[in-house]
């Protein structure tokens, strides 16, 4: 007999599928489904008298859904393992989840054998994505690691070309950035080059787009 079961807990509001989740994994030796619930809050408050090793969570939860109970789990009990089961494969549903510390997220149509493996995998320390949204997550990644890297060379602008950023962005011209700062045309000028080249853009226009794009304005 194993005496060291996993113990799971399942959160889906969909009668038909949670049913099917908890017999299906019952037929597992080494699985203990402890409780099966119809929303997050319940789940929640089972946690603060009970630990349990995996969670089963739906995102399309009434009340609290499945990324703000996810969020709120992981915070108060970070060993405690989260697997999303989702129909939802929206770009911002996946970046949350993970963000908010989900250990894997599949989508419902996985079967149980698959499940049961998955399972183990979070155990051990593996994160695991469906192969149908890893190009999907890859390029979220990569375009937020760019948004951070655009973000942070803003913060490389001095005080005063953020000034000269401003004005460039409300169309002034060299002449008049000079002006309203009282420095000369030709400070003015090297500010507006210096910008350019620090935001990896190549005219005015684009710089202006990057200022309204990180509330620079």
């Amino acid at each position: 007999m194993i005496t060291n079961k996993i113990k799971i807990c399942i959160v889906e509001d969909y009668t038909l599928t949670r049913t099917a989740l908890k017999y299906s994994l019952s037929e597992y030796d080494d699985i203990d489904i402890v409780k099966d619930f119809d929303n997050a809050e319940e789940c929640i408050k089972y946690l603060e008298r009970s630990k349990v090793d995996v969670i089963l969570m739906d995102l399309g939860l009434p009340y609290m859904n499945g990324l703000e109970a996810t969020n709120i789990i992981k915070k108060s009990y970070p060993d405690t393992k989260i697997i999303i089961i989702t129909s939802h494969d929206s770009e911002d549903e996946i970046l949350t989840a993970l963000s908010a510390g989900a250990n894997a997220y599949l989508i419902k149509d996985t079967n149980t054998p698959k499940i049961y493996n998955i399972i183990h995998s979070v155990i051990n320390g593996a994160i695991w994505l469906d192969p149908r949204i890893v190009k999907l997550a890859m390029e979220i990644f990569r375009i937020q690691k760019q948004y951070n890297n655009e973000k942070e060379d803003l913060g490389n602008l001095t005080e005063r070309e953020k000034e000269v950023l401003k004005l460039l962005s409300e169309g002034c011209s060299n002449t008049e950035i000079a002006k309203k700062l009282i420095i000369s045309s030709h400070t003015a000028k090297v500010h507006v080059s210096n910008i350019l080249s620090k935001l990896a853009v190549t005219d005015r226009v684009q710089a202006a787009v990057k200022a309204y794009k990180y509330n620079l304005c």
